[in-house]
């Protein structure tokens, strides 16, 4: 058991906004949060163009993968962070929950992704900045 806050990202496949809101908090972050991410419904890959902003932003994605959301992992969260998963994402009540409206990346050439990451980074940033004044 540890004193730093918990936070999981969910989305559908967790190729795209999950994964990289998990990779831009943990950076941001630097070890101050476990940050986990997970999907209701796992795709087979990660989407190549958050991986190429994530590449180009300094950020080593190659351990990441589609994970598949448990009980245990929305149990064991402080914070978690849904992102267009609606009633497929497990709902545990005493936890906080979040709901970032956020385009689906999948499918979308790079330049259309851009803008959804950076809006992605913000959210973290804002996220982190609460989490460390407040203490969760």
């Amino acid at each position: 058991m540890t004193d730093k806050p918990v936070v999981l990202f969910v989305c559908t496949h967790n190729a795209g906004r999950s994964f990289a809101a998990k990779v831009l908090l943990d950076h941001h972050a630097q070890g101050r949060i476990d940050v986990r991410s997970a999907g209701s419904e796992p795709g087979d890959q990660l989407n190549p163009s958050v991986v190429a902003i994530l590449s180009e932003l300094g950020l080593d994605a190659s351990r990441e993968f589609p994970k598949m959301v448990t009980d245990q992992a929305a149990r064991d969260a402080d914070v978690v962070v849904t992102m267009g998963c609606s009633d497929a994402c497990p709902f545990y009540s005493g936890k906080r929950y979040l709901d970032w409206n956020l385009e689906d990346p999948a499918g979308k050439p790079i330049d259309a992704v851009r803008p959804i990451i950076d809006e992605i980074d913000r959210k973290v940033r804002d996220l982190l900045s609460e989490l460390t004044q407040s203490g969760t």
